[in-house]
């Protein structure tokens, strides 16, 4: 019997430089290390990511992950069987970071180098956490993403529908920076919205009287600025229970829409064995509970990664490496970094690009 491939993977896609090990095979896998190397510190001051600060701290950083994601699941480079890396979507710089060391690894242990397509990452990890069987309906939900996507197998996903503008990761960034609170705007956003009331301001739930599965979020941004300014010209600025009230009444349209589209997703799909979420926003209680409640009424199970499996990670490049390479799908050293990838092949483009590239 042979023995499970053991693959490394990469990932420096926008602000988390990450390496994992994981062994093999495909339905049975055992995740050796995942760890992770946050830039938040380092793009704090200038209120979002600034792509060349971001490609420079990969460039340093990607070394010191996979030394230590060896030490921490027990093996050498030797004991490695394939390199997976992100390959794109993403922040160009850093995207090209990850290949680059990923091929110079690759052709110093004389190993096969497998690129990783970064939603794909995503959209597969239900696989790896939960062991879904195909299909299943993935709502991907990160800070550049937003799209609702048929899973039919490792490399077969058909998207219903997608934001066509800013994906809800962005919002909550925006929103964040418009209230003054600090990034990473998620988790600032929902943790001042605890104490706020979320029908204290009426904002727009964007293309939810329009048919299909698309979202926008760009036109809620708008209006949560708008209620800013009337607010600081009516009273001379904002106080701490407005601010609340507004990240509140926010994140609840946002839920609201989501759900929404959850339902009609779900609606237009047979034979699904789940309905999962993955990206970063994922890691929102207030719209996992939404989620969870809209699964439950469609009658399929809902799957939600472990939050750490939620923002950007390398166990699920890893995860996505391994089926490729069990699937006999290798790369060679023209492997290019891609800012732009889409996942469906077929649909047309979404409108609208974000900080990690196109809507895909």
């Amino acid at each position: 019997m042979s023995t499970p491939p053991l693959i490394l993977g990469l990932e420096s896609s926008c602000d988390d430089t990450a390496a994992a090990v994981l062994r093999g095979p495909g339905d049975a896998p055992e995740l050796l290390s995942s760890v992770v190397s946050s830039q938040t510190d380092l793009h704090a001051a200038f209120g979002g990511v600034v792509p060349e600060i971001a490609a420079r701290a990969h460039t340093e950083k990607l070394d010191l992950m996979v030394e230590e994601a060896l030490d921490a699941a027990g093996v050498s480079l030797t004991d490695i069987d394939a390199i997976a890396v992100t390959s794109g979507p993403g922040l160009i710089g850093g995207v090209l970071a990850g290949v680059m060391a990923a091929k110079g690894l690759a052709m110093g242990l004389g190993k096969p180098l497998i690129g990783v397509n970064h939603l794909a990452g995503h959209a597969l990890t239900p696989r790896l956490t939960d062991g879904v069987t195909f299909p299943y309906l993935m709502l991907l939900v990160s800070g550049g993403h937003c799209q609702f996507l048929r899973v039919d197998g490792p490399e077969a996903f058909s998207r219903l529908g997608g934001t066509i503008d800013d994906a809800p990761g962005e919002a909550f960034d925006k929103v964040a920076r418009i209230l003054g609170l600090p990034q990473p705007g998620g988790p600032s956003v929902e943790t001042a919205a605890k104490a706020g009331d979320p029908a204290r301001f009426a904002l727009p739930r964007p293309l939810m009287d329009r048919p299909g599965c698309d979202l926008s979020f760009s036109g809620l941004k708008t209006a949560v600025i708008r209620t800013r300014d009337q607010m600081t010209e009516a009273q001379g600025g904002l106080t701490e229970q407005d601010r609340a009230d507004l990240c509140a009444s926010f994140q609840a349209a946002v839920a609201d829409v989501l759900a929404g589209k959850s339902e009609r997703a779900l609606s237009a799909c047979d034979g699904l064995t789940a309905f999962a979420v993955a990206g970063g926003v994922a890691a929102n209680q207030t719209l996992r509970a939404r989620l969870t409640a809209v699964a439950e009424v469609a009658g399929v199970p809902f799957l939600a990664p472990p939050l750490r499996l939620c923002t950007d990670n390398a166990a699920m490049i890893a995860y996505a490496g391994l089926l490729a390479f069990e699937g006999g799908r290798v790369d060679d050293m023209t492997l290019s970094a891609r800012p732009r990838w889409p996942l469906d092949r077929v649909a047309a483009p979404l409108i609208g690009s974000g900080k990690k590239g196109a809507k895909a």
